[in-house]
């Protein structure tokens, strides 16, 4: 269907600008779409204003590796809390060797010292949506002013706030067009791309992470638990909120 989808319309042919409406009217029209195609039309679109977002886990090492095929030339970010852990790292290590792609470190400019001094130490202990907002939100919020478009690898079964999240949709949140290619993957799916491809992931994924954040907010998981119930355990919190949406009247 690439031929078919290079018909839709694209940043060079649109007689509009990009607004809510002229997204919801093209996430319609992806419908039957492959992973690929998608990928095509949003890098063809939007480069050289269009970057991957990763925290380095199974569903962005899946996009990378196809991005690294498609337009490798393409900037895949991460927000980087002085917290991932050593694992994390490694792994972004690797895969730049093994998918030679560009990786964009973004950070707060907050370091932990002077946070800690402003908010007192381990705030993430005591106030874990400041921060995130401190660490990841702002930081985002930061560079996606410079893009017209991003790619995520959200999945609607990840967590409820995700529920509703279009392939394609307006990020109401930062004001821009915000891609989620495998937005209808089912996890069983990634693992399968990864292990049919050889991909390199987070060795925890192997210990009892089947989520992987910040170091003081991430425990392992029991066997059929939740996969996300060790992310921010002991809090009502299933979101570092960087995904999430402002409530609209």
């Amino acid at each position: 269907m690439v031929e078919e989808i290079d018909q839709i319309p694209s940043a060079a042919t649109i007689s509009t600008q990009w607004t809510p409406e002229v997204v919801q009217q093209l996430n319609a029209r992806f419908v039957g779409y492959s992973l690929a195609e998608i990928l095509h039309w949003g890098l063809k679109t939007f480069l050289p204003d269009i970057a991957l977002a990763t925290s380095f886990g199974p569903q962005s090492i899946v996009l990378m590796h196809l991005i690294s095929q498609i337009r490798p030339e393409t900037p895949v970010f991460y927000l980087d809390t002085d917290l991932l852990f050593p694992e994390t790292y490694a792994l972004r290590d690797e895969l730049a060797v093994r998918l030679d792609l560009r990786f964009i470190r973004v950070h707060s400019g907050l370091s932990l010292e002077t946070q800690a001094a402003e908010y007192n130490p381990a705030l993430w202990s005591r106030e874990p949506n400041l921060c995130c907002y401190l660490r990841k939100v702002e930081p985002l919020r930061r560079f996606l002013a410079t893009q017209r478009a991003w790619i995520t690898g959200i999945r609607r079964d990840q967590t409820p706030a995700r529920t509703n999240a279009g392939l394609v949709e307006w990020d109401h949140a930062y004001g821009l067009v915000k891609l989620n290619p495998l937005i209808d993957w089912r996890i069983e799916q990634v693992w399968a791309y990864i292990h049919a491809h050889h991909l390199p992931f987070n060795r925890l994924h192997r210990q009892g992470y089947p989520s992987i954040g910040c170091w003081p907010c991430t425990q392992p998981v029991a066997p059929g638990d939740d996969p996300r119930a060790g992310r921010w355990p002991g809090w009502d919190k299933s979101d570092c909120g960087i995904h999430l949406q402002p409530q609209r009247k």
